[in-house]
């Protein structure tokens, strides 16, 4: 079971989802303006993930999927991306860059085993 981690930011309250071997799988999509708001954004992931339908963008013609979904496309630098969109189409997690392709899906696959149950650790006051 992976863990969700809350961070401080100078303007706000962000979140990581990392996975039982400590890497980070995914991040907060925004800046929260509160710990309740942060906790609302993990919750939706923790609640979308596991249902949501994955559109791979990186591919010509490819079928568009209904919220929620898991977007996988290149950035600017070639690597390839996923993004948790929720119901209501908003941006609730982000990864980082892979090389290739499987290894982008391998994070989605490992987001929604480790964000079902996962404890949220809030920051130290």
């Amino acid at each position: 079971m992976g863990k969700f981690i809350i961070k401080t930011t100078s303007t706000g309250f962000t979140f990581s989802l990392k996975a039982v071997n400590g890497q980070i799988i995914a991040t907060g999509g925004e800046i929260y303006n509160t710990i309740s708001s942060v906790k609302g954004g993990i919750a939706s992931v923790a609640k979308n993930a596991p249902e949501a339908a994955v559109e791979d963008q990186t591919v010509s013609a490819y079928e568009t999927k209904s919220h929620p979904k898991f977007e996988i496309y290149k950035d600017k630098a070639g690597e390839f991306r996923f993004r948790l969109k929720a119901r209501n189409g908003e941006v609730i997690a982000v990864s980082e860059g892979y090389v290739k392709k499987d290894s982008c899906k391998n994070g989605i696959e490992s987001v929604r085993r480790n964000c079902v149950d996962a404890p949220v650790i809030e920051p130290i006051k």
